[in-house]
């Protein structure tokens, strides 16, 4: 009698618990679903892959004979390429995905053109980089992605003024003739992108919504 009484128990313990792992699985997808739609939350991640990126491409290029300016200016533009280029990819992906669950609001078209406006740009800046490590004769295209990036994020919202900040810095660099006002621009650039790093963490651990944390709500 015992033996059956707890053959049914575990019978009917069973079912629970599978039910329960089911609402875990099905409550840990919700959360990452969320975090892909919330777009604020790719800053931090791209800001930190993006310095992933600088860190690889210094490492491999410690030893060799490039000049210094053209190495600075390689990690300089493939940091703001990453950073923007990632952001761009998260944009198109929470838009397909608020597509897909049928949650997203407003011109489907219009935000696929805002991620592409983006996307194009940043990731020509990053396959640039190797143009800047290879030659001196980068310097019209080195300004003109840049420029394209700048302008496009401002077009978007003066609110991307701190987006769009390393874009001049990079212009800046490229143009200087004094080494003081190169490492000048350097330290601002790396101020700057410190200080928005750590906004993005603050905002980050907030768990709130751009709007939210900005007061606009």
């Amino acid at each position: 009698m015992l033996l059956r009484c707890g053959c049914l128990a575990r019978a009917c313990s069973t079912p629970r618990r599978s039910s329960v792992k089911r609402r875990e699985g099905r409550h840990m997808v919700d959360q990452f679903v969320a975090l892909i739609v919330d777009e604020g939350k790719w800053l931090a991640a791209s800001m930190g892959l993006a310095l992933l990126a600088v860190t690889v491409l210094l490492y491999r290029h410690r030893h060799s004979d490039l000049p210094t300016r053209r190495r600075v200016l390689a990690a300089m533009n493939l940091f703001f390429g990453v950073t923007i280029g990632t952001m761009a990819f998260g944009h198109l992906l929470a838009v397909s995905t608020k597509l897909a669950l049928r949650t997203l609001e407003g011109s489907v078209p219009t935000f696929y053109l805002i991620g592409a406006a983006l996307a194009a740009p940043s990731w020509w800046l990053i396959y640039h980089t190797r143009r800047i490590l290879a030659s001196d004769g980068h310097g019209r295209a080195t300004m003109a992605l840049n420029a394209w990036l700048a302008i496009t994020l401002l077009v978007l919202g003066v609110h991307n003024l701190p987006l769009a900040v390393p874009a001049f810095f990079n212009i800046a660099y490229h143009l200087h003739t004094r080494r003081a006002v190169g490492w000048a621009i350097v330290g601002m650039m790396v101020v700057s992108s410190v200080g928005l790093f750590i906004g993005s963490l603050i905002f980050l651990a907030s768990g709130q919504s751009f709007e939210q944390f900005s007061g606009i709500e």
